[in-house]
C-alpha cells in the first residue's frame, strides 16, 4: 500500500510562492499518475493539478493555470507543486494523491479516480 506524505505548506503573503512536496513510501510510485487537490474551509475538495506517470503530461484547474506547476521525480518517489503569484483564494489544505488510472486529463480531475491520499498540508495566503 502506498503512503503519501505532503510537506512545504505554510503562511505566505499574496503574490508569494511556495513549493509543496509529496513523497510516497511504496515501490510503485512511478506506475501511478499523481495529482494535487485542495479543500478550503466550508468548501468541497477541488482539483488543482495532475501529472502522468512519467511527468510528460499534465492538467490544471483553470484557477491555477499559469501560476502553478506540477512536476515529479520518480527516482525520489516525489511529486511537487510549485505555486507562484499566490492569492488569498488559494488558502486551503492541499492533498496529494496517486491514481492507477490510465492517463486522461478528464479522469484526473475527479478525486474518485485516485487510490491513495496524503494527510494534507495547510497553505495560508494573507493579504
Amino acid at each position: 500500500q502506498e503512503q503519501l506524505v505532503e510537506s512545504g505548506g505554510g503562511l505566505v503573503q499574496a503574490g508569494g510562492s511556495l513549493r509543496l512536496s509529496c513523497t510516497a513510501s511504496g515501490r510503485t510510485f512511478s506506475a501511478y499518475a499523481a495529482g494535487w487537490f485542495r479543500q478550503a474551509p466550508g468548501k468541497e475538495r477541488e482539483f488543482v493539478a495532475a501529472t502522468g506517470r512519467n511527468g510528460l503530461r499534465s492538467a490544471y484547474a483553470d484557477s491555477v493555470k499559469d501560476r502553478f506547476t506540477i512536476s515529479r521525480d520518480n527516482a525520489k518517489n516525489t511529486v511537487y507543486l510549485q505555486m507562484s503569484s499566490l492569492k488569498v483564494g488559494d488558502t486551503a489544505v492541499y492533498y496529494c494523491a496517486t491514481s492507477r488510472r490510465v492517463w486522461s486529463p478528464t479522469l484526473m480531475t475527479s478525486d474518485s479516480n485516485y487510490n491513495y491520499w496524503g494527510q494534507g498540508t495547510q497553505v495560508s495566503v494573507s493579504s
